[in-house]
């Protein structure tokens, strides 16, 4: 069975492209993982700058994101 990842700071199960972000801006060893909401918190982003962010990552075919 899959293993559940939830955010460091709200609890939420995390989905795998807020796992893969995390990691992707955090570093890959980083055990720090984040819902988008607390990740654009920490971050002092918005939400949908994250967003963006995860397509592009996705178009440029980074293999966190597969």
């Amino acid at each position: 069975m899959k293993k559940r990842v939830v955010c460091c700071e709200c609890g939420n199960v995390l989905k795998k492209d807020e796992v893969a972000l995390s990691k992707k801006l955090l570093g890959v060893d980083t055990e720090d993982l984040y819902c988008i909401d607390c990740l654009a918190e920490y971050l002092e982003c918005s939400r949908i700058d994250l967003e963006i962010k995860i397509q592009e990552f996705k178009e440029q075919g980074c293999t966190l994101f597969l």
